[in-house]
């Protein structure tokens, strides 16, 4: 029997339940509950307040369609270390099941990705029913902040290439910046501000010529970052647009982008998982579950039958708050009836997870065309590890570098793994902020996958924020 433990940082806090648990397991391995030749623990301390995760959860391991190891996941943060070997002995005995909302498929197909663009979509009524935004429901309530002294930097390096440009004569009229994920719009405000604040110190007539877009999936989040940057009304546009696929909307600006901001995007785009485990590539598949104690609550809420929960998740999906609400007015009075379904919903919902070999590589694609076949250099000197494919991130950069001028750069300030070491250490995700999804990103792999595009990604630590693990990517194309 293989333990490992991932503790994140947080050794004493998890040393007495990360014992229990250990022996808990140990005895069931030695009253043959469990074989102890073909079962791994991990011990994980997660960080999220909220995840998909049981405190303990089994993952079948499979080759060739048949079960040949199993894994006991333990999240030692919600242990209870007086009742482990009973929590231990649930998870891997069969008991009461919940209610399934979807067959096995990768993490990037689940069904919580339909919640996660819901909540987006209508984050404006969501807000109302939790009676929070979703920045106040970040840790520290807050998204990344803002630096002013980085931004000033980035205006400085930008004000070189314009002037640069100037003097061969190669400037064009239009000077276009790029923002993809709003927030509330205090990015731009600060950027905008600097920027006319230099631009009139030098009399450059650089702002004047500005065109600052700001791209968001969420309706309601771009209305209210407009408000935030008023005073620069004629110089700023917004869009509605995929973040994944930017230039889906904005093709007509390749090759003129000078500056491309984004900040805390990536962790919020869809991504599969992959495990390596003794030298073999597994994709980690996913099944989206009501736990048994959420759908008893809203069995009961709603005086519906049990099994009449899956069809109304379903629905919810489809339809939305609103529309769920009026076609079904005998279950939910109102849109506020519906989104709290949706939230009780959101609460209760977990993700069943195995591991399935993923056969050749080159035949799994991460992003763009890109194969898997960067996989197995990459992960080589890490043992043992999981780490996310980010193919939804990898796929938004891609479609984003394309945009920026021969000498535009782009700048994103996201949950980024620098180093695969960092897997091995803790729990990276997914986990829930409000209504969302957020994942890491993995940082190495988007380097080497940007580098065969023929952009170089820098990984560095944001310095701006001190109790924030939120680092920063800077990529530009290679000379």
């Amino acid at each position: 029997m293989l333990i490992e433990a991932r503790l994140g940082g947080r050794p004493e806090g998890a040393a007495a339940a990360g014992a229990a648990a250990a022996g808990a397991v140990v005895r069931l391995g030695g009253d043959g509950t469990l074989d102890p030749v073909r079962t791994r623990v991990v011990l994980d301390w997660v960080q999220y307040r909220h995840s998909f995760r049981p405190p303990v959860l089994e993952r079948p391991v499979v080759d060739r369609h048949a079960v040949v190891e199993r894994e006991v996941a333990i999240d030692l943060r919600r242990l209870d270390e007086a009742g482990a070997a009973s929590q231990v002995r649930a998870a891997i005995q069969p008991g009461r099941p919940g209610t399934f909302l979807e067959g096995w498929t990768p993490l990037s197909g689940s069904c919580i990705w339909q919640f996660n663009s819901l909540y987006w979509q209508e984050l404006e009524l969501w807000e109302k029913v939790a009676g929070r935004g979703y920045v106040q429901a970040l840790p520290g309530g807050e998204s990344g902040g803002t630096d002013r002294a980085a931004t000033q930097a980035t205006i400085e390096e930008l004000f070189a290439v314009w002037d640069g440009l100037t003097a061969r004569r190669a400037l064009p009229e239009q000077l276009t910046v790029l923002e993809l994920g709003v927030g509330n719009g205090e990015q731009a405000k600060v950027f905008l501000d600097e920027l006319a604040a230099l631009d009139a110190r030098r009399r450059c007539g650089y702002y004047r010529r500005l065109q600052y877009l700001m791209g968001d999936y969420s309706p309601h989040v771009l209305e209210r970052a407009r408000h935030t940057v008023t005073d620069h009304g004629d110089r700023v546009s917004t869009l509605v647009l995929d973040a994944a696929r930017p230039r889906t909307t904005l093709r007509f600006l390749d090759g003129k982008v000078f500056f491309v901001y984004i900040s805390n995007v990536y962790d919020n785009l869809p991504t599969d998982e992959l495990a390596v485990l003794d030298d073999v590539v597994y994709l980690v598949e996913v099944r989206a579950e009501l736990c048994p104690d959420t759908v008893d609550e809203l069995a009961g809420v709603l005086a519906v039958e049990p099994q009449e929960l899956g069809p109304l998740v379903a629905r919810l999906l489809r339809l939305g708050p609103r529309l769920l609400s009026e076609t079904l007015p005998g279950t939910f009075a109102d849109e506020t009836a519906a989104t709290a379904f949706w939230q009780r919903v959101w609460g209760g919902l977990q993700l069943a997870e195995r591991y399935v070999q993923l056969g050749p590589l080159d035949c799994y694609e991460i992003a763009g065309g890109l194969s898997g076949g960067v996989l197995p250099h990459l992960a080589d000197g890490y043992g043992d590890v999981r780490f996310h494919a980010s193919n939804g991130a990898i796929e938004s950069f891609l479609d984003t570098v394309p945009l920026l001028h021969p000498l535009g750069s782009l700048v994103s300030h996201d949950l980024f793994v620098r180093d695969l070491a960092e897997y091995r250490a803790g729990f990276r995700g997914p986990g829930k902020y409000d209504g969302s999804v957020v994942n890491w990103v993995n940082g190495p792999l988007l380097q080497t996958l940007a580098g065969r595009r023929g952009f170089h990604v820098e990984l560095s630590p944001f310095d701006g924020q001190s109790r924030s693990p939120i680092a920063t990517a800077r990529a530009r194309a290679r000379d």
